[in-house]
């Protein structure tokens, strides 16, 4: 059987050098998410429908940037150590506690290497939702749900990227392919993962992520109630990561789920009742008054 691609064992997941700085891929994936999001919102129609300025806007941008990293880190480690500690998972078997906890205490520094990638997207999501909560406090006149709407509009492409960056990174591959799928490819790492074909999970799954944005942006156009772009997209998240998890080589299984899928499937059903109960309740703020703390500008 002729298979169409193959794997490029000679990519490297340092994008560039500049002397002793290695730039990875991973960085520059979430760079490049987190400056879409930032154009999203600097719009003029963003700032006025936020009531912030530009400057507040790359003040959140700080606060969600260290959700993302606190929070997908963290998630990242724990399920880490349940892979690890899954005995049904070959590569792992002989993990115990004791193992895990002498290898952290050996290597600290992993704990937090995001640079090496590693990074759970519900944790990063869960950290961005407290980033907002507290960015709010600062701004009482801004409304979460008009935040939530503007943040989300232009995720996909984030996380599409990063979808290509575990390619990249040789990581995150699919189940094993029937000899006849000519799309299938053999990893770069067969030590690990076989010299077998494999579903590019990680392709399928950034595939369906950026099928997501042209809904949105149609959505976004329609002028829907507060919240419902936001609560849409966490909907249609869920939907995504499910289905592209069923290709996808689990860590661990639970009541016949994958993590990913334990974790993905109620974001269908809260995002559903989120878009029900902002349209029945919610009003469409086109307008938000600016923070009264903010000073007039002076006169030039």
């Amino acid at each position: 059987m002729h298979h169409w691609f193959h794997y490029p064992t000679n990519v490297s997941p340092i994008a560039l050098k500049l002397g002793p700085i290695a730039i990875h891929w991973y960085g520059i994936s979430y760079l490049i998410g987190f400056i879409c999001v930032y154009l999203w919102m600097s719009r003029p129609a963003g700032r006025r429908r936020l009531g912030l300025t530009k400057e507040q806007i790359q003040d959140f941008l700080v606060y969600a940037l260290v959700g993302v990293l606190v929070g997908g880190r963290t998630l990242f480690v724990i399920a880490n150590i349940i892979t690890r500690l899954n005995v049904h998972d070959p590569h792992y078997a002989h993990h115990s506690w004791h193992s895990i906890w002498m290898y952290y205490g050996a290597h600290p520094i992993n704990l937090i290497a995001v640079w090496d990638g590693g990074m759970a997207f519900h944790g990063g999501l869960i950290g961005v939702i407290i980033a907002l909560a507290l960015f709010r406090r600062k701004h009482p006149q801004l409304k979460f749900t008009v935040l939530g709407d503007e943040v989300v509009m232009l995720l996909p492409i984030g996380i599409a990227l990063t979808r290509v960056v575990n390619f990249i990174n040789d990581e995150l591959w699919g189940h094993i392919c029937r000899p006849d799928y000519p799309w299938c490819m053999v990893p770069g790492n067969t030590a690990f993962w076989g010299p077998y074909y494999r579903h590019p999970s990680q392709l399928y799954e950034g595939i369906l992520d950026i099928a997501t944005l042209p809904i949105l942006l149609y959505l976004y156009s329609r002028k829907p109630k507060d919240g419902v772009v936001a609560w849409s997209w966490f909907m249609l998240y869920g939907i995504t990561r499910t289905t592209a998890e069923f290709w996808r080589a689990p860590g661990f299984m639970f009541l016949g789920l994958t993590g990913g899928q334990l974790l993905a499937v109620p974001m269908i059903f809260i995002g559903a009742y989120g878009v029900w109960w902002c349209w029945k309740h919610e009003p469409r703020t086109d307008v938000t008054p600016m923070d009264a703390k903010i000073e007039a500008a002076p006169p030039s």
